[in-house]
């Protein structure tokens, strides 16, 4: 029973650290190299794009943003430019295009690199082609920026202090509601027990006193 707990335990807290990693805003410093607008016929990874821009209907395909950047160590990534809309995450983002063009006003070459801060959600996977969103670029000044992620510290610190209210006060009702009525059950149960066992003791007693009389 206890390995069952602790695998539920691990399957529930990765579940909820996957979440939070794919949902919460991250920042990446890089120098956009180039940005394009490419038609996405829609499979199986539907779910990890965004919905169409606000005002444009729904189909199977249609236009996404993409912006291209390299990271100060020389690797690419590239991200994707869709609104969010009402929907989930609540970016309330609607504003795809100016990004859009404020990302392509700030394409600079290798030999003299912009750097930028690029804020964005998601994951990138090329198995399953999965690009992350981005929400946000600014113009910085150095690739080795430190960016403190404030609203992160934030929205964790108030989750695992409910995850910890929640918890202090399940435990406190166990003690004091649930585990008294349990050790009550338990309880019956063993003087029931005793007392069957004293019948069947008498039983037997009285089955032994008839065998002497045959004998």
């Amino acid at each position: 029973m206890t390995y069952v707990k602790w695998i539920f335990a691990i399957l529930f807290w990765g579940l909820v650290a996957a979440f939070f990693h794919y949902t919460l805003p991250q920042h990446d410093v890089a120098q956009i190299v180039g940005t394009e607008n490419r038609r996405i016929d829609f499979g199986e990874n539907s779910i990890f794009w965004a919905a169409p821009d606000a005002g444009t209907a729904a189909g199977a395909n249609r236009d996404v943003f993409f912006i291209q950047t390299r990271t100060p160590d020389g690797n690419v990534m590239v991200y994707r430019n869709e609104d969010t809309g009402w929907g989930w995450p609540p970016y309330f983002k609607f504003d795809t295009s100016n990004l859009q063009a404020e990302a392509q006003s700030l394409v600079s070459t290798s030999g003299a690199p912009q750097w930028v801060v690029v804020t964005h959600y998601g994951w990138r996977n090329e198995f399953l082609t999965i690009f992350p969103n981005a929400i946000g670029v600014k113009a910085v000044d150095r690739p080795d920026l430190n960016i403190i992620p404030w609203l992160n510290i934030i929205i964790l610190t108030v989750f695992f202090a409910i995850v910890w209210a929640i918890w202090s006060r399940w435990r406190r009702f166990r003690r004091n509601r649930i585990d008294p009525v349990l050790e009550d059950v338990g309880d019956s149960f063993e003087a029931a027990g005793d007392s069957f066992a004293e019948k069947r003791g008498r039983f037997s007693r009285w089955i032994d006193s008839w065998r002497s009389k045959t004998r």
